[in-house]
């Protein structure tokens, strides 16, 4: 077994506590908010807008996080709905973590006449590769319940404190490592979704890829996690997977193409006549 024996708070003074986590989500959205900026001038478009859009993003998807996961846990919040808003306390949901940022972004993107296609597809590679630094503090929290495994290969949370005490099968039981599998799922997706920037086209294409691959592997990932089973044996994270899969495979079988090398643009496209966000405030103050 894989015996994982650290606590699940990284720091802890006094009334301040900073959970794995919460470290890791951190640097999982500051990577993602980099790689973007980093990116954006490819395509000629200001990292300045980058990090506008990145901020409604974030904000969306803090709040569709915690609006799956009261979803889910329904029964408790209905019962304590001063709970809802605690977000500090812990409760997420990363399905709605994803949506709700590309709800918020995308709105942003729209009423500032920013391409979202073009937006959304430089961020499908840095989604995935960020997802797997997310992961990495569930690895040591302990938060995602999972059936019972007797395998050499099994996780097991052994410190009192882990997020594991809650689960069904609680501390000191060997599960799938659920954690792993995603991971493993999310490397597998990012190596298609690499390979197919800039030949998938049009712009957005690759970002309903991106979804569609998570979708199928949270999918089946899922069944062997002890979620709350929603209907026919499937749980909330399922049906999500299902809704996504159900828009976007037919987007993709209807309008994505691959672009053939031939026509692959080498050069880099001018900057946009926008210029940078500096340059528009000199003008407006002009």
């Amino acid at each position: 077994m894989i015996d994982i024996v650290i606590g699940p708070n990284l720091v802890s003074l006094g009334t301040f506590l900073l959970s794995w986590h919460g470290f890791f989500s951190f640097v999982a959205v500051a990577s993602a908010v980099f790689l973007v900026g980093r990116w954006a001038p490819m395509k000629g478009i200001d990292p300045d807008d980058i990090y506008s859009i990145a901020i409604w993003g974030i904000i969306g998807g803090i709040l569709g996080a915690r609006f799956v996961h009261v979803i889910d846990n329904w029964g408790f919040y209905w019962g304590n709905p001063g709970q809802i808003i605690a977000i500090w306390s812990g409760g997420i949901g990363l399905w709605g973590g994803l949506l709700g940022g590309f709800f918020g972004a995308a709105i942003y993107a729209r009423i500032f006449k920013h391409p979202i296609g073009i937006i959304a597809d430089l961020t499908a590679p840095a989604l995935l590769f960020v997802q797997t630094i997310g992961r990495l503090g569930d690895f040591v929290n302990g938060e995602h319940c999972a059936k019972a495994w007797d395998n050499a290969l099994a996780f097991v949370w052994t410190n009192p404190a882990s997020d594991a005490r809650v689960c069904a099968n609680g501390i000191d039981v060997s599960v799938h490592p659920v954690i792993a599998y995603e991971i493993i799922w999310n490397m597998f997706a990012l190596v298609i979704i690499w390979k197919l920037r800039d030949r998938l086209k049009p712009d957005g294409m690759l970002f309903a890829l991106y979804f569609a691959l998570y979708s199928v592997g949270r999918f089946g990932v899922t069944f062997l996690r002890q979620d709350k089973i929603w209907a026919i044996g499937l749980q909330e994270a399922q049906f999500i997977a299902l809704i996504v899969l159900a828009i976007t495979v037919p987007l993709l079988l209807a309008k994505a193409r691959r672009v053939p090398d031939d026509e692959m643009v080498t050069e880099p496209p001018a900057p946009r006549a926008r210029g940078t966000r500096a340059e528009r405030r000199r003008s407006d103050r002009g």
